[in-house]
């Protein structure tokens, strides 16, 4: 197992000491559509690691290009059941999941190895994503929490695979799109279990002061003060209108750094699925800069975003 290189509370400090932030990564499973990966499949970006792991990688490198900190592997649908379901045995599935990080570890290996781009810069990190329960459900769970799942039986579904992921070369684990507190209660379980690991913990929101399952932020927030292994605690997936008050609300109780990964605003329907057009969910990239006024470190961006818009988030942080 790895450890992590920086003490547990300054995890990120090498970052914020020199720029003051923390620049994330976008969307992975929406920037390899857009490059013509055909993701209508249960497995999502999962599946684009048994088809075109070089895709994936070349993804992993313009986002360090743009000017991203942390790549965010492509491993957020990569569950065992899910890969069982396409009869993928353990030994393959692991093999892949594994494979996930070594592909954002390579990618910022070779960006880093030329010196251009190291100017002004501080070697990039790479986050290994666990998404949600919804997500290997692929119905849309993961934006409302109402699984029916005791603690228990949650930590059940991620032990293997946080296992699996905790073994890689990763530099932190990436808890995200977590919608309920019962969710999150049983990742930060996990994670003690883990105890040379890291992460941070990051909610779907259904507005500016409830997860997607209900539960007031500030508890979400609270949830995390007591783990030294959690380095951020945050939102992401969520459209940007609600962002501003979430960390406004988190800020007041958080004891860790805050992070924002929001969507682009349009809305994902599960049913027809297919992105539905953003109508008042706010413009991204007007609002990034009140997102850092309300307390966040770490900014990037979720579904729907790409390098250019990384590009463009890059400007705003350092000029704020």
């Amino acid at each position: 197992m790895k450890s992590s290189q920086r003490g547990n509370a300054g995890f990120f400090d090498a970052f914020f000491e020199k720029s003051g932030f923390v620049l994330l990564d976008g969307g992975m499973a929406t920037e390899l559509e857009r490059r013509g990966a055909i993701l209508d499949d249960p497995l999502w970006s999962a599946k684009i690691l048994l088809e075109r792991p070089d895709l994936i990688r070349q993804v992993h490198h313009d986002y360090f290009i743009a000017g991203a900190d942390v790549a965010t592997t492509a491993s957020y649908q990569a569950t065992f059941e899910g890969f069982a379901k396409r009869g993928l045995g353990k030994q393959e599935a692991a093999r892949l999941m594994r494979s996930s990080v070594e592909l954002a570890c390579e990618a910022r290996d070779v960006f880093w190895s030329k010196q251009e781009n190291r100017a002004g810069r501080t070697k990039p990190l790479v986050a290994a994503s666990v998404g949600p329960y919804g997500a290997y459900l692929a119905d849309g769970s993961e934006y409302q929490g109402d699984y029916g799942l005791s603690v228990a039986e949650l930590m059940d579904f991620h032990r293997e695979r946080l296992e699996v992921l905790a073994e890689t070369d990763a530099d932190l684990l990436a808890f995200e799109t977590v919608p309920c507190l019962a969710e999150a209660e049983a990742l930060l379980k996990l994670l003690e279990q883990l105890p040379g690991r890291v992460a941070w913990l990051s909610f779907s929101c259904r507005d500016g002061g409830h997860t997607s399952h209900g539960e007031p932020v500030e508890e979400a927030a609270l949830l995390t003060n007591a783990s030294h292994q959690v380095v951020a605690v945050g939102v992401n997936c969520t459209a940007p209108i609600y962002v501003e008050e979430v960390l406004k609300r988190m800020a007041a109780v958080a004891q860790k750094p805050l992070l924002a990964y929001p969507n682009s605003g349009e809305g994902w329907d599960a049913s027809a699925r297919c992105w539905l057009p953003a109508g008042s969910a706010g413009d991204w990239r007007q609002l990034a800069s009140r997102w850092m006024a309300a307390g966040a470190r770490l900014l990037g961006g979720c579904c729907r975003t790409g390098p250019e818009d990384i590009r463009f988030l890059r400007q705003v942080c350092k000029c704020h």
